[in-house]
């Protein structure tokens, strides 16, 4: 039995601390991903603490099936999904990362200064912030979060053709969002 299952085991039996063990384990990586599919820093605490209320009073229906942080992420997802439909359009991402000075990891190569850098990254922020909320979930749980097509497919409760489709048109989208932005360069 590995650790979270002691600690799902710890808390069904009533310590509350062995899940506040698997919250540490989990809240910034969760943080970080909702951040990116929400927009929103104030609207991502709540949907991230929601997320965690729900899967404490759901714990006894976590079968063991997938990991937990897929479970937990499909919480969280649904909370988001739930919290938009409630609320206005929310802050562009851009402003999220303005405000919180958060950045996207880039993987290319290194541009020649931290000036370039920082547009590029801008630019690529703002245009993901453009795409549709299905486009920029499937481009965040991949691309920034690193998860494999499984685990989206789990997450988002979509077979994984539909993730390939979704991610493959997601990432024409971003191309051409991104052609657009670098026009004026050209």
């Amino acid at each position: 039995m590995n650790d979270i299952e002691q600690l799902i085991r710890a808390t069904l039996q009533g310590d509350s601390a062995a899940f506040g063990r698997l919250v540490q384990k989990y809240q910034d990586r969760l943080y970080n991903t909702m951040l990116h599919v929400v927009g929103d820093r104030d609207e991502c605490l709540d949907v991230v603490q929601e997320a965690f209320v729900q899967a404490y009073l759901n714990l006894a229906s976590f079968e063991g099936q997938s990991a937990f942080y897929t479970w937990l992420y499909r919480i969280a997802f649904n909370v988001a999904a739930t919290h938009r439909r409630k609320k206005k359009p929310v802050q562009s991402v851009e402003a999220v990362y303005h405000e919180s000075g958060r950045e996207i990891p880039d993987r290319g190569p290194a541009p020649e200064t931290p000036l370039e850098q920082e547009e590029r990254c801008r630019r690529v922020r703002e245009a993901i912030a453009t795409l549709n909320e299905e486009h920029r979930a499937i481009l965040v749980l991949r691309e920034i979060d690193g998860c494999c097509y499984e685990t989206i497919a789990e997450i988002l409760d979509v077979p994984i053709g539909t993730v390939r489709s979704r991610l493959h048109r997601a990432r024409l989208m971003l191309r051409e969002k991104l052609k657009e932005a670098y026009a004026d360069l050209l």
